[in-house]
């Protein structure tokens, strides 16, 4: 079924980029593995100090790579908040021992992780906080991703790394109240004028989080503002529209909704000062 599965993803030209979020959003793990939680009162972030926690990664991230043939895979490394290392005896000690601080643990799990991707012929992707703590200890081949604002990708790609956009003010999809502009407007290359740097900016990702959504509403929650961002990123920086963009593109979006509405897909409309909301009185799916 994988192989079935990944025939008919490259035929439609799509590649899988999975992510296994560690050390810090992995709690979860602990239901299964009650060992790779620090203790009981510090189940977030994985524990460091443990041989058996990077065994375990190593037989995840294996087994993953027989169903993922796309050479970037996403670490994580995000979100991670230290603080019960310290408030836990044997990593207290592991971590006195090796004379580290949190940060030095935080960033030793990071590396280690990248190393096992990288055995595995994998390109390691990390969210941008890594980069933020610790940018210049990163494998050389790590591709950063950027969410918590603006202005990262030109600082990571004037280090030579590559870098991701998804700066969470304009392409984060639960964020319901960043109209469709915002969305089309944001530029991955912005703040880049070197054409070589340029290069290492692979594109970007709208994220569509699930906190707040399900089968009822997911649909009209990314539908059409992930379009939008479509639009500015499969297009050369010279194609995009510039102009009023309720004359030039305006048109564009409300057509691929109505096409969306006929095949099934509850996109919603798209000038909804809130996303997912339904029209606010009849008409055309083209006015709506």
């Amino acid at each position: 079924m994988h192989a079935i599965l990944s025939v008919m993803l490259r035929k439609e030209g799509i590649h899988v980029m999975a992510e296994i979020d560690v050390p810090g959003h992995a709690e979860s793990w602990g239901n299964g593995y009650p060992k790779l939680w620090p203790s009981l009162s510090c189940t977030e972030p994985l524990d460091v100090s443990s041989n058996f926690t990077f065994e375990v990664i190593t037989g995840i991230l294996s087994d993953m790579r027989k169903i993922f043939p796309f050479g970037l895979f996403h670490l994580g490394g995000d979100e991670v908040y230290t603080g019960c290392w310290n408030l836990t005896p044997h990593v207290k000690q592991w971590l006195d021992e090796r004379n580290m601080t949190t940060k030095d643990a935080y960033k030793y799990f990071v590396l280690k992780a990248q190393e096992i991707a990288i055995d595995l012929n994998w390109i390691p992707v990390n969210w941008e906080e890594t980069f933020n703590s610790f940018g210049g200890s990163l494998n050389p081949r790590t591709v950063v991703h950027n969410w918590l604002g603006p202005g990262v990708c030109p600082k990571v790609v004037a280090k030579g790394l590559r870098c991701i956009m998804s700066n969470q003010g304009v392409w984060y999809l639960d964020h319901l109240d960043v109209p469709w502009e915002q969305v089309y407007t944001a530029e991955p290359l912005a703040g880049i004028d070197d054409t070589a740097q340029q290069k290492l900016v692979l594109g970007g990702e709208v994220c569509m989080w699930g906190e707040t959504a399900d089968t009822s509403d997911v649909q009209q929650t990314i539908w059409p503002r992930a379009a939008a961002a479509a639009e500015r990123m499969w297009s050369q920086l010279e194609a995009i529209s510039a102009q009023d963009l309720e004359t030039t593109v305006l048109a564009r979006l409300h057509y691929f909704r109505c096409l969306l509405n006929h095949r099934g897909i509850a996109a919603a409309p798209v000038t909804n000062f809130y996303a997912r909301r339904p029209p606010i009185g009849p008409g055309s799916c083209f006015v709506q």
